[in-house]
C-alpha cells in the first residue's frame, strides 16, 4: 500500500488525486492547500494524516482550533509545504500547488528521496536544470502528470485550442475573463483555465516535456485537437507515431503518476471513438497566441548568455 502525501489537495487536481487514492486503497500521509481551510479541515478529517499544512499563515491558528480534537500535525507557510513534502512516511508525493511556490517542496521531496507525481509545471519552468539534475542525483522518480515516459524521436503535445481557437489577435482585444474561462472540454481551476485560453499553459507543458524527456523544443510539437481525445504522440526513430487517447478526465493520468509502471482500472467513462465520428487536427496559431511561441526562447542561447549574468 503506497503512502501518498499531496501538495495541493483542495483544488482540481488534488481532489481528484484523493479519489483516486480512495479507490486504490492508498494511504495518505499528508496534506496541504493554500488557503481552502474548510475543505482542508475535511479532507483531513476523512483520510487522517499524520500533518496537514495551510500555506495561509493567517488562517494557521483557525485550522489548529479546528483539527484540535485529533492527533493531527499542523504547520503553515513554505516552510510547513516543505516538511509536509519531506515526511518520512510518505512514498510519493504529488506536487499540485498553483504557481511557483511548487519548486521548493519539490527541491525539499528530492532531498528526501520521495518520488514526486509532478502536476506543478512551474517546478521545471523555473528550475528544470538543477531539478531534474538533482532527481537522478537522488534516484528520484518525476512522473508527471499529463505525460508518459517513452525512448522517442519527437514528441507532439495536443492542445484543445481552448475556447478562442480560430480567433485573431484583433477579434481578441475585446474578450472578458469570463468567456476566457469557459474551457470546452476541461473543467480545471481559474489560473489553468486562463493559461489554456491563451495556449500559455501549452507552451509551459513544452518546457517541461523538454526537461523531462531531455528534448530540444525543436523536437517537440504542438498540435490542436479540440476533440481532446488523444493527449499526446510520442515519434521513434522509424517515424512510428504511437498516441494515448482517452475520454478528457484528469483521473488517468492522476492513476498512473500514482501506480506507474503499472496500469488498472480507472473509475472514468470508457473511450468510445465512435462518440466523436471525427479527430481534427490543426497548427498552432504562434501570431496570435504568442505565450506559445515566448516559451521556447527559455532554450535559446540568447537567454541561456543572459541568465548566466546573474
Amino acid at each position: 500500500m503506497k503512502k501518498i502525501a499531496i501538495l495541493g489537495s483542495t483544488g482540481s487536481i488534488g481532489t481528484q488525486s484523493l479519489e483516486v487514492i480512495k479507490k486504490l486503497g492508498y494511504k495518505v500521509t499528508a496534506l496541504a492547500a493554500h488557503s481552502n481551510i474548510d475543505l482542508l479541515e475535511a479532507q483531513a478529517r476523512e483520510y487522517n494524516p499524520q500533518i496537514v499544512c495551510i500555506y495561509n499563515t493567517k488562517l494557521y491558528n483557525d485550522l489548529c482550533v479546528k483539527l484540535r480534537d485529533t492527533k493531527i500535525k499542523v504547520v503553515t507557510g513554505i516552510d510547513g509545504l516543505c516538511e509536509v513534502a519531506s515526511l518520512d512516511q510518505s512514498d510519493l508525493v504529488i506536487n499540485s500547488v498553483v504557481g511557483m511556490i511548487g519548486l521548493k517542496p519539490t527541491i525539499a521531496a528530492i532531498k528526501a528521496k520521495k518520488d514526486i507525481a509532478l502536476a506543478n509545471k512551474e517546478t521545471l519552468v523555473t528550475g528544470g536544470h538543477f531539478v531534474m539534475d538533482m532527481a537522478k542525483e537522488n534516484g528520484v522518480k518525476i512522473l508527471p502528470v499529463d505525460s508518459e515516459h517513452s525512448d522517442i524521436k519527437r514528441i507532439i503535445l495536443t492542445a484543445s485550442g481552448g475556447p478562442f481557437f480560430g480567433k485573431t489577435a484583433n477579434e481578441l482585444k475585446d474578450v472578458t475573463v469570463e468567456q476566457a474561462l469557459k474551457h470546452p472540454n476541461w473543467s480545471m481551476g481559474s489560473k489553468i483555465t486562463i493559461d489554456s485560453a491563451t495556449l500559455m499553459n501549452k507552451g509551459l507543458e513544452l518546457i517541461e516535456a523538454a526537461w523531462l524527456f531531455d528534448k530540444s523544443p525543436d523536437d517537440i510539437e504542438v498540435v490542436v485537437h479540440k476533440q481532446s481525445v488523444i493527449h499526446s504522440a510520442v515519434e521513434f526513430d522509424d517515424y512510428s507515431v504511437i498516441a494515448q487517447l482517452g475520454v478528457p478526465d484528469m483521473k488517468i493520468p492522476i492513476q498512473y503518476a500514482l501506480t506507474y509502471p503499472n496500469r488498472y482500472p480507472c473509475d472514468v467513462k470508457r473511450l468510445s471513438l465512435f462518440d466523436y465520428k471525427t479527430l481534427t487536427f490543426d497548427r498552432a496559431d504562434e501570431d496570435t497566441f504568442k505565450c506559445l511561441k515566448a516559451n521556447a526562447y527559455i532554450f535559446t542561447q540568447e537567454y541561456k548568455a543572459h541568465m548566466q549574468k546573474y
